[in-house]
């Protein structure tokens, strides 16, 4: 046992644990599954065609991913009611129980167990996340946030920047500001997620 610069001992910290959602809780990304789920198959090839030069620039870094990320969400969810929207991600959670990584999910549970302070922290829609998140015990979920008007209505546009990369240790310093207090693991799986693991005490690298 040791003490901290600020007088705390460091086993008296308590733990924060910060979960990737795609391709880390989940063997696959949710947004094109969640795409498909919610507007059914031909709609959904047809819009991936539709945008399929955008992605290969996409791909190739010479289009921001945000940037197609929200005209994708735009085409495909502009004018819903957003009551409906919230309705199917509700009744996502059980379509996300087929694309379950246990071995990752397994380690959510260890930290829920130790009483540890869970998040995750997704550049999915906050809409079918957190409904399987808060099934599992999760305490807050972090994500990219739709627009709506005020008719209730989606706008096509994020109320919040997608949160990948540098936006989800904005996002997760401004709920948990007091670094110093905690002990912070963190668990991701691609390039989006390494400032979140380089802020980590602990940061795992889940394949």
């Amino acid at each position: 046992m040791y003490l901290c610069s600020n007088g705390i001992h460091e086993n008296m910290k308590r733990t924060i644990a910060a979960f990737d959602f795609d391709g880390t809780l989940t063997t696959r990304d949710s947004f094109p599954h969640f795409i498909r789920y919610a507007t059914g198959t031909p709609r959904f090839v047809a819009g991936f065609l539709l945008f399929s030069p955008l992605l290969v620039l996409m791909k190739l870094g010479l289009y921001a991913g945000s940037k197609a990320k929200e005209q994708i969400f735009a085409h495909f969810f502009k004018g819903w009611e957003y009551r409906r929207f919230q309705a199917l991600g509700q009744a996502y959670a059980s379509a996300v129980e087929a694309m379950r990584n246990e071995p990752v999910i397994n380690r959510l549970k260890e930290h829920i167990a130790n009483g540890d302070t869970v998040y995750v922290v997704s550049a999915s829609i906050r809409d079918w996340v957190e409904p399987w998140c808060r099934q599992q015990g999760v305490h807050a979920v972090i994500a990219t946030e739709a627009e709506v008007d005020a008719h209730g209505k989606l706008t096509g546009r994020f109320k919040t920047p997608n949160c990948n990369g540098d936006e989800k240790v904005k996002r997760l310093l401004k709920a948990e500001p007091d670094r110093s207090s905690y002990r912070l693991a963190a668990y991701g799986n691609s390039s989006g997620d390494k400032p979140l693991l380089d802020l980590a005490d602990e940061g795992t690298l889940c394949r």
